[in-house]
């Protein structure tokens, strides 16, 4: 019998919007388990336009910056899709990354207070409705475990899969093993040319690995070696040599690259590491996300 095909992940890019919504509602009909958008462009209002444009299959952002808006404003957005959707939509939010807040114009707190002061304050906007299910972008046990008390589930980003079944028990077992989301968007790229795919998945993580909390998530998952080296790389500017430190074998523990049915047992993989929704954030080796998306389709789905 077939197995389940994972979620994916669908970014609705300037000019490229009405694909995306129509490549969500094909993701529908072939039964995928979720479509989950990524804070780049818009993902509120493209989450909008899933609940009037799907009608089955579940959605959400993963993320979205609680720095972005105002705690009433998402609560607001946020019970309107849920009530049209008929309770599809979660809410994943997340810090996001240094960068980003230059763009934003904000000066963060402490992660951990400021995600719990996020939660409480959305969910005192009681009288919209009811509010969606909250989603915890996670690396760290400290956030899972905040995650698991204050959210109804939690999101990797770029995880470890060898390190994930050691992060999950900051869980609770009943919260491992019941309906509580646990997530991750794993980059993914699908080719028989496993070098051109390997070299997909090393150019799509290089920007994360200037990140100091992947870092030091990267770190705890067991490469110390690899990040000091790239620490040592940035203090250097020898930007150019980082790639050669997310060598095969992180990638292998952190992406999914190679032939369809390598990488459909991959998901197999993370499902029994306890991620019970993987995501595909699909790259192809020969285009762009259209592209990327039909391989995702053939390999899942035929």
């Amino acid at each position: 019998m077939p197995l389940p095909p994972p979620a994916i992940c669908v970014i609705a890019t300037p000019r490229r919007r009405r694909q995306a919504v129509e490549m969500a509602q094909e993701a529908e009909r072939r039964g995928f388990a979720g479509i989950y958008t990524p804070s780049a462009f818009g993902n509120m209002s493209f989450c909008e336009a899933l609940a009037w444009n799907t009608k089955t299959i579940p959605f959400g952002t993963a993320i979205a910056p609680i720095y972005q808006r105002t705690a009433g404003d998402f609560a607001e957005s946020s019970a309107f899709m849920h009530e049209i959707s008929g309770g599809r939509f979660s809410l994943g939010i997340g810090i996001a990354h240094g960068p980003s807040y230059v763009r934003m114009g904000v000066t963060p707190g402490k992660p951990l207070g400021d995600v719990s002061s996020f939660i409480e304050r959305f969910r005192a906007h009681d009288k919209l409705g009811e509010l969606p299910p909250i989603i915890v972008a996670t690396l760290r046990q400290k956030m899972i475990k905040l995650a698991g008390e204050l959210g109804q589930g939690l999101i990797f980003a770029n995880a470890s899969l060898q390190h994930t079944p050691t992060s999950l028990l900051a869980l609770p077992e009943a919260q491992r093993k019941s309906g509580f989301y646990i997530g991750n968007m794993i980059p993914t790229c699908i080719s028989d040319d496993i070098e051109a795919a390997k070299a997909v998945n090393r150019r799509t993580l290089n920007g994360y690995a200037y990140l100091p909390n992947y870092r030091n998530y990267w770190k705890e998952a067991g490469y110390q070696e690899e990040m000091e080296a790239i620490e040592l790389c940035i203090a250097e500017g020898r930007n150019d040599d980082i790639p050669k430190y997310l060598h095969d074998r992180w990638l292998a523990d952190v992406t999914l690259f190679g032939p369809a049915a390598k990488v459909r047992e991959g998901i197999e993989a993370w499902r029994a590491a306890g991620v019970h929704t993987p995501v595909v954030v699909a790259s192809s080796a020969t285009g762009g996300q259209r592209e990327a998306i039909a391989e995702a389709f053939a390999t899942f789905t035929g």
